[in-house]
């Protein structure tokens, strides 16, 4: 584990905090690969899923007495989104056929690039397998695409998604665990 952080499943209660990691790292991680339009398209397709809260399978990370960033992995088919992102899917994956999703990885600004990712990646992989998925899938941001690809993960496809108002450019990856 990288020094000075821990870590523990969030819980419904902690959402109000895990919103204001979700914006900050919305706000300034995505600058220099997005515009100002699509920053703010972010927000529709981007959020908290308190699905991940009630089924136990989301982390927070600390460091310094604070909410360093969060992320976690889900056995439903929903790949990307926040709980008002239209198109969400909560129907349960067969872990034989079909690939866990790690969903809704934030890191704050003030922590990022000292380990926050690569643990909830390394996390989130681990409880996976321990559930029986053989695979995990990702919708990765142009600003968290790199850490994925040195964890691993490779390209699958790139999209657009515009549902927020500007096409925000995504791309699907994959590994297997």
């Amino acid at each position: 584990m990288a020094e000075g952080l821990t870590h523990r499943i969030a819980t419904p209660d902690d959402a109000p905090a895990l919103a204001l990691v979700m914006e900050a790292a919305i706000a300034e991680l995505q600058r220099g690969f997005l515009d100002p339009a699509q920053i703010a398209s972010s927000r529709m397709i981007m959020g908290l899923d308190r699905q991940l809260l009630l089924d136990g399978t989301y982390f927070m990370v600390e460091a310094e007495g604070r909410i360093a960033g969060c992320g976690g992995w889900s056995r439903r088919a929903t790949l990307y989104g926040g709980d008002h992102t239209p198109g969400r899917d909560a129907a349960l994956l067969d872990p034989a056929t079909e690939a866990a999703r790690v969903r809704a990885m934030y890191t704050h600004p003030d922590f990022a690039r000292r380990g926050v990712g690569r643990l909830i990646l390394e996390l989130c992989e681990v409880a996976a397998r321990a559930e029986g998925f053989r695979r995990v899938e990702l919708m990765a941001t142009l600003s968290g695409r790199a850490l994925y690809c040195q964890c691993g993960y490779q390209d699958i496809e790139a999209i657009e998604d515009a549902r927020g108002g500007a096409p925000v450019p995504l791309v699907r990856m994959g590994k297997a665990i």
